[in-house]
């Protein structure tokens, strides 16, 4: 009778560091996004539909960088330092996210729960749980990341990480209040269209097991490991190997931000300028909603609607650093797609708003 009386204690003892450890990690989700994007963004939806104005300036601008202004040490430093001051509670939300769900849930909850058998609607359960999280690309990353570290298929990771920025539903009521309503369809409706598509090519490139999870998440799911030290050796892991390489390459995109300030100019309107702006935006870092400011700067001066258009899918999408931290996660023949995709949707979004 010893035996099995001390078998089901030793499980009943798991289940409970389960269940307590889902609770931590669940804690940290809802308080995490409540204090960095659920309240914040509510005070914002809230000021927007009583001033019908966007309170917030553009961060190309910042550091008084102007159209076709040279590279500089100042340009880079001042963007970095505006960019990192927007989005640093969301990164720090999902960087402890991250090391939660890597160290705190089980291993085979994500997939069961994104992994679906048809790439449309794995997709679209990737898609639609980033929806919550409200993350900009750059953010978005570190979960993804995790995502496919713990067995989600790259179909639905990519889609979540896609979701978070073009599907924001926050960013979706700020247009809707600020801007003209052409602008919230065509990012609603040419936006479900990228997050669906992506995650359905990625999910063919990937075979139909979806591909095997990156061979770096099995150390930190040691279960011999207690729970505590794997959240800290997760954190530390998304802290020392993707925010150096995410620091760089926001310098560098800031240093040339003069580059896409110039192709905003309405000094043509051709088919061809839409296309290097699609480009250029898809590799330009934003924080959430930042394209607001920035959209509007431009309608202002003149810009074409296709340029609009093309900037309202591409700018919040991809990004060079945000492509860069999942890289690694998706393989390149992903990450190529999924910019290559992006690119053409915004495309599709120049054309929409054109026509509407």
């Amino acid at each position: 009778m010893a035996m099995p009386l001390k078998g089901n204690a030793i499980h009943t003892g798991r289940r409970a560091n389960v269940a307590a450890g889902v609770l931590v990690a669940l804690a940290l989700f809802v308080v995490g996004l409540l204090w960095a994007k659920w309240l914040p963004y509510a005070g914002k939806a809230a000021t927007a539909h009583r001033t019908h104005h966007w309170p917030g300036s553009s961060v190309l601008t910042v550091g008084g960088v102007h159209p076709g202004d040279r590279p500089t040490w100042h340009a880079a430093a001042t963007f970095f330092h505006a960019y990192v001051a927007s989005i640093w509670p969301a990164l720090v939300a999902a960087l402890l996210i991250s090391a939660s769900v890597q160290a705190l849930i089980p291993r085979s909850w994500l997939p069961r729960a994104l992994n679906r058998h048809g790439r449309l609607s794995t997709a679209l359960a990737g898609g639609a749980a980033g929806m919550p999280t409200m993350m900009c690309t750059c953010c978005a990353a570190p979960v993804a990341v995790t995502l496919r570290r713990n067995g989600v298929t790259p179909a639905a990771a990519i889609a979540y990480w896609l979701g978070n920025p073009l599907l924001n539903p926050a960013v979706l009521v700020f247009l809707l209040f600020v801007a003209p309503w052409q602008w919230s369809l065509t990012r609603a409706v040419v936006g479900i269209a990228t997050v669906l598509g992506v995650g359905a090519a990625v999910g063919w490139l990937s075979g139909p097991a979806g591909g095997p999870a990156p061979a770096t998440a099995r150390p930190v799911d040691d279960e011999r490991t207690g729970r505590p030290r794997r959240f800290v050796r997760a954190l530390l892991w998304l802290v020392l190997f993707l925010l150096p390489e995410y620091a760089v390459l926001v310098l560098v995109v800031g240093a040339f931000r003069g580059f896409l300030l110039t192709l905003g100019q309405p000094a043509h309107h051709g088919l061809l300028l839409v296309v290097v702006i699609a480009i250029a935006g898809t590799l330009m870092v934003i924080p959430t909603a930042g394209e607001i400011p920035i959209l509007q700067g431009l309608a202002l001066l003149g810009a074409s609607s296709g340029t609009i258009g093309a900037l309202l899918i591409t700018l919040p999408a991809v990004s060079i650093p945000g492509a860069a931290m999942v890289a690694r996660s998706f393989g390149w023949k992903a990450t190529a797609t999924a910019t290559g995709m992006v690119v053409a949707a915004g495309l599709l979004g120049a054309a929409v708003l054109s026509l509407l």
